[in-house]
C-alpha cells in the first residue's frame, strides 16, 4: 500500500471509540462502515433511530461492533442527554462532527426566510459546538482527543445562492481554529474537511446537481479517514485551495467572475 493512502497507518484507529453525527445516511453511513472496518467502534448518532439501528446491526453483521444513539441534535436538552449517556456506557475518543443541512437560495429569494438562516446554524454551528465544549472535559482527563469537523468546499469557492450554508460552515470552521490553539497542550486535536459536492440526499432537491460531477459517500469517507488517522488541521481538494487562493490575490476578480456564474444560474 502507497504512502500516500490514508489507510496506511490503519492500525491507529484499532479499537478508538469514534462519535459520528449524521450516521444514519450519505457521509456518516460510509464513515461508520469505514472506521468499523479498521477495527474502530463507531458511536452512531442521528434523528432517525430506525435507519441508525439498521447500519448498526449491518456493522455486528460485518463482524464489527457499533453503538447507536437517537437524538435531535438541534435540541440543546438532547445533546446534553446524549453526551451524559455516551459517557456514562464508554469512553469517546474522537468526534465527526457530519450532521449538517444545506440551503440553495439566493439572498434577494430569503428576505423573509430568516429561519433558513436559523435553522441551518442550528444544525451545522450550535450542535457541533455544544458537542465539542461537552467533551472537552472528558477529553482533557482522558489525555487527549480528536475532532473532525466536515465542512464545504464552497466555503473556499464563496459559492453563490449559499449564504446561510456557507456562514454555518465559516463559522465552525473559524471556532475551531480558535479552539486548537487553546486546547494543544492538552492534546485535543482538530481537522476540518472541506468537503466537495459529495452525492447524497442532501443535495437531492437540487436538480442542477444532478448534471455535475460527484464523490460518493464512500469517496468522502476516505477523507475522513485521512482526517482522523493524520489528524492535519485540514483536509482539501486541490479546486478548493486553488479557489482560496485566487481570491485572496483577487478578491475583485473572483467576485465578478461568481457574480457572471450567479445571474446566468449556472452555480
Amino acid at each position: 500500500m502507497s504512502r500516500s493512502s490514508p489507510l496506511a497507518d490503519r492500525h491507529i484507529l484499532n479499537g478508538q471509540r469514534i462519535l459520528i453525527t449524521g450516521a444514519s445516511s450519505g457521509i456518516g453511513r460510509a464513515t461508520a462502515f469505514a472506521v468499523a472496518g479498521l477495527g474502530a467502534v463507531p458511536l452512531l448518532v442521528a434523528r432517525r433511530a430506525d435507519e441508525l439501528a439498521q447500519v448498526r446491526d449491518q456493522i455486528v453483521a460485518r463482524g464489527g461492533e457499533a453503538h447507536s444513539y437517537p437524538c435531535d441534535l438541534t435540541d440543546a436538552e438532547s445533546v446534553d442527554t446524549l453526551i451524559k449517556r455516551v459517557l456514562a456506557e464508554q469512553p469517546v475518543d474522537m468526534l465527526v462532527n457530519n450532521a449538517g443541512r444545506s440551503i440553495r437560495r439566493s439572498l434577494y429569494r430569503s428576505q423573509d426566510r430568516h429561519h433558513d438562516f436559523e435553522r441551518t446554524m442550528a444544525i451545522n454551528y450550535f450542535a457541533p459546538v455544544r458537542l465539542i465544549l461537552g467533551l472537552l472535559p472528558h477529553f482533557r482527563a482522558n489525555g487527549g482527543g480528536h475532532v473532525v469537523n466536515i465542512s464545504s468546499m464552497g466555503v473556499q469557492t464563496r459559492t453563490p445562492r449559499f449564504a446561510a450554508y456557507l456562514a454555518s460552515k465559516a463559522a465552525l470552521d473559524e471556532f475551531s481554529q480558535v479552539a486548537a490553539t487553546e486546547t494543544l497542550r492538552d492534546r485535543i486535536t482538530f481537522t476540518t474537511v472541506h468537503m466537495p459536492l459529495v452525492r447524497t440526499p442532501m443535495i437531492g432537491p437540487t436538480r442542477i446537481y444532478d448534471r455535475m460531477p460527484a464523490a460518493t459517500p464512500e469517496q468522502a469517507a476516505r477523507l475522513v479517514l485521512r482526517a482522523l488517522i493524520r489528524r492535519p488541521k485540514s483536509v482539501d481538494r486541490p479546486f478548493g485551495l486553488l479557489a482560496a487562493a485566487g481570491y485572496a490575490v483577487a478578491p475583485k476578480l473572483a467576485e465578478r467572475v461568481l457574480n457572471i456564474a450567479y445571474r446566468t444560474k449556472s452555480i
